[in-house]
C-alpha cells in the first residue's frame, strides 16, 4: 500500500524559514519522479518543484525560484522542501506526490502558514 506522509508544515513569519519532509513506502521510491504541489483555501493546485528519481531533473514554479529547493534522500526514501524567505502568498497545504501506477499518490498534506 502506497504511503505518503507529508511533516514540517508550520506557522512563521514573514522572511523565515521551514523545512519539509514526504515519508513514502509501498513502492519503489527511488524508480520515480517526486514532486511538491501546495493548495491555498479557494484556490486550485499549484505546482512547486519536482525531481527526477536519481535526483537530477530539478524544476520550480517561477514563484518560489530562488527562495525554495527540493531534494530527495533515497536510502530514506524520503524527499524534502527547504523554504527560505517565506511570505505571505506561500501560505498553503504542502502536499507531496508520486505518479505511480496503476494511479497516481498523494499525501495528505502539511500545512504552511505565514503570518506576521
Amino acid at each position: 500500500q502506497v504511503q505518503l506522509v507529508e511533516s514540517g508544515g508550520a506557522l512563521v513569519q514573514p522572511g523565515g524559514s521551514l523545512r519539509l519532509s514526504c515519508a513514502a513506502s509501498g513502492f519503489l521510491f527511488d524508480a520515480y519522479e517526486m514532486k511538491w504541489w501546495r493548495q491555498a483555501p479557494g484556490s486550485e493546485r499549484e505546482f512547486v518543484a519536482s525531481i527526477e528519481a536519481a535526483g537530477g531533473g530539478i524544476n520550480y514554479a517561477d514563484s518560489v525560484r530562488g527562495r525554495f529547493t527540493i531534494s530527495r534522500d533515497n536510502n530514506k526514501n524520503t524527499m524534502y522542501l527547504e523554504m527560505h524567505n517565506l511570505k505571505s502568498e506561500d501560505t498553503a497545504v504542502y502536499i507531496c506526490h508520486a505518479p505511480t501506477w496503476p494511479h497516481d499518490s498523494w499525501g495528505q498534506g502539511t500545512q504552511v502558514t505565514v503570518s506576521s
